[in-house]
């Protein structure tokens, strides 16, 4: 029960990062999973199988809300099952001694994409609104997925910054139809990995584990999308990976004490920079688009103002009499 309640947490947290960011599900699941020590296949393979749930969940709650647009859902999430399939039989045919550090890099290289993309750079929206093309979507999905598999995340590390970059939907929108496509690799991994493995490593008390947090959490984070800063929190869940993953790496290596610890100390001082530095620029966003909000309003307010008076000057110059001709 402990172990059940243990990773329902995980799942829980897992969503509401995933559901409020586009992303974070499979990678921070599959970091605990390696920590406990779980194989890499089986780890990837537990946290798709549990996913097919959570973005199921998860997709019709975004969905409700409006989040998703079904045409990029299509263009992106077919693409990225095969390449989903495709990484799931890769993984699955490594020797664990290989797939271990393999994967470990994968998530801790996309962990520190996380952290440094939400830390650092805003959002384009120079381009909003404009369509998104298959050209683009296709070979994104196809390469996505198959990272997604080997990574046991990356979906969401991989599709949602690409799509945000293009400035052509709104976040909320990228976000919601990054969750609601990932059903289609997480159901496409999750069969790959079964004819691969069949159910070994696949531990069933993890998989309802993980699966009843994502579920309780799916429709909260698809509400907290519209308030959540996503810089905070994607800088928050970014360090929490890196950290990780960098210890199993060291560990797997075998590194020496007299240097992961000065290598710990920089990696948690730049996590905490980074939040600090997240949190100001939030601030400062929000007081800009304040007074940005503000002059426009006033703007608006005198346009009217002077339409106002002129068609008042108008009615009156209607009203005058006209003077007599000579």
């Amino acid at each position: 029960m402990r172990t059940l309640i243990l990773f329902a947490l995980v799942g829980l947290g897992a969503q509401l990062v995933d559901g409020s960011l586009g992303m974070g599900y499979g990678v921070t699941s599959t970091t605990l999973l390696l920590a406990v020590g779980a194989s890499p296949a089986a780890a990837s393979a537990t946290a798709h199988l549990a996913e097919i749930g959570t973005n199921l969940a998860s997709g019709v709650s975004h969905w409700r809300f409006g989040n998703v647009d079904w045409k990029v859902v299509w263009k992106v999430g077919v693409p990225g099952a095969v390449g989903a399939a495709a990484g799931a039989t890769f993984l699955s045919s490594l020797d664990t001694s290989v797939a271990a550090p393999l994967m470990n890099s994968i998530l801790l290289a996309l962990g520190l994409y996380v952290l440094i993309r939400f830390t650092v750079r805003g959002l384009n929206r120079q381009n909003l609104g404009k369509p998104m093309r298959k050209r683009f979507l296709a070979p994104l999905g196809l390469f996505a997925g198959f990272i997604d598999a080997t990574g046991g995340g990356g979906w969401g590390p991989v599709g949602t910054p690409a799509i945000l970059a293009s400035g052509r939907m709104e976040p909320r929108k990228v976000i919601g139809s990054i969750d609601t496509s990932e059903f289609l690799v997480s159901a496409s991994a999750s069969v790959a990995f079964l004819l691969a493995l069949g159910s070994q490593g696949i531990e069933l008390v993890w998989v309802l584990g993980l699966l009843a947090g994502g579920l309780v959490a799916a429709p909260i984070a698809a509400w907290l999308v519209r308030h959540v800063p996503p810089r905070l929190l994607g800088s928050g869940v970014g360090g929490i990976i890196v950290f990780t993953n960098t210890r199993s790496l060291f560990n797997a290596f075998e590194v020496a004490d007299a240097v992961r610890w000065p290598v710990y100390a920089v990696v948690v001082i730049a996590w905490i920079g980074a939040v600090v530095y997240s949190w100001k620029q939030y601030r400062a966003d929000t007081e800009n688009e304040s007074v940005e909000a503000a002059a426009k309003l006033e703007q608006e307010r005198r346009d009217a103002l002077v339409a106002q008076l002129s068609e008042q000057d108008e009615s009156v110059g209607a009203g005058r009499p006209q003077a007599p001709r000579d």
